[in-house]
């Protein structure tokens, strides 16, 4: 992906893509996963703005992609960090009033924490994490062993400034002491919104008891999408997933 323009956020300035589309529309935010980039949405966000005509967003969050490096070293608060502080000014900086967010992974939970709090037109988020369960830290030990004795560090030199500082970022808050109890859940009854959640039943990083809790606690229209897939339902399954996306999207202003 050629070199993306930057935006002034709390902490640095990040990267974004913004691709036109009708203004009549409520735009879309795109929020990527723990090692995730704008280019490691791999066209997903291109897929959905063409198909639906609504303008959309996807930035990469401070230490990932080509975004500054973060100021600070992250604490377990780093997704209600960026739920409250940085996507507030991103959705001023840009005029992004009332969008609808697009979340994976830790970039979803980033998304219910904000919708909790924040108006938005809807949520569709895939692969969240509400919880901290034994699987999902499982899969992160496995992700740190793959980084220290595998490739890949080498394959995430290729798409961000540092990728030490990415992975460490990600991979040690997690596994800290101090994430045991993050949890989401008291906060989702603040989402009014209508949501569509999505979850692969061969996803290492979480079961379905993330969506299902989205499910029942959201004050708002919440519907479920469960597929035989894993952690990135919108790169295994686009014959699926963008569909659904884009159904979705056609029930909101």
């Amino acid at each position: 992906m050629a070199d993306l323009p930057t935006v002034a956020v709390p902490g640095g300035h990040v990267e974004y893509d913004d691709i036109p589309g009708d203004r009549g529309l409520a735009p879309l935010l795109f929020l990527h996963e723990g090692l995730g980039s704008v280019a490691l949405w791999r066209g997903f966000h291109q897929r959905i703005a063409a198909a639906t005509g609504r303008r959309a967003v996807a930035y990469s969050r401070l230490g990932h992609g080509f975004s500054d490096l973060p100021p600070a070293q992250r604490t377990h608060t780093f997704m209600h960090d960026e739920a409250d502080a940085v996507l507030p000014a991103l959705r001023d900086a840009l005029d992004l009033p009332d969008p609808v967010l697009v979340g994976h992974s830790d970039g979803a939970s980033i998304a219910l924490i904000h919708a909790a709090t924040h108006t938005v037109r809807g949520v569709v988020v895939l692969a969240p994490h509400v919880v901290v369960e034994d699987i999902g830290l499982q899969g992160i030990a496995a992700a740190r062993d793959a980084y220290e004795c595998g490739d890949l560090r080498v394959r995430m030199a290729r798409r961000h400034r540092d990728p030490d500082v990415t992975f460490r970022s990600w991979n040690d808050v997690w596994l800290s002491g101090d994430f045991q109890d993050w949890d989401l859940r008291p906060l989702l009854a603040g989402i009014t919104a209508p949501v569509l959640a999505i979850q692969g039943t061969d996803d290492p990083y979480g079961t379905v008891l993330h969506v299902e809790a989205v499910r029942d606690a959201a004050t708002g229209p919440a519907e479920l999408l469960v597929l035989g897939c894993g952690h990135s339902p919108h790169l295994e399954l686009p014959d699926e997933v963008d569909p659904a996306v884009v159904a979705f999207l056609r029930t909101l202003p």
